[in-house]
């Protein structure tokens, strides 16, 4: 699995971001696993075709020590479809951003 991880992270600082994501993205069902949800803009043509397997989201698994980001777009709808697949360069990098804005929003230097 490709996968974007920021680790070494203090447990104080793990509190804050479990706290930010238990908040804005709420719960998946599986301890640690949050969805966050991917822009409609920077999907790709297949994603944007298959209306039917929307929304689109890439898995964030935080642990005490580690964020990790998969680098994989997927649909909450089905396991399997031509639509899922690793993100591309526009799509790693705006989880990167997006990751980047939580560390600062959270006063957290990384």
């Amino acid at each position: 699995m490709k996968q974007y991880v920021i680790d070494e992270i203090r447990y104080q600082d793990y509190e804050k971001i479990k706290k930010y994501l238990d908040d804005s993205l709420g719960d998946s069902g599986v301890d640690g696993l949050y969805w966050l949800p991917v822009e409609e803009a920077i999907l790709s043509d297949v994603q944007m075709a298959h209306t039917a397997c929307a929304p689109f989201c890439m898995a964030m698994e935080l642990e005490e020590d580690r964020l990790t980001g998969e680098l994989l777009v997927r649909t909450r709808n089905r396991v399997r479809c031509d639509c899922v697949h690793y993100a591309d360069e526009r799509q790693r990098d705006w989880l990167i951003r997006q990751v980047d804005a939580i560390f600062e929003k959270l006063d957290i230097i990384t």
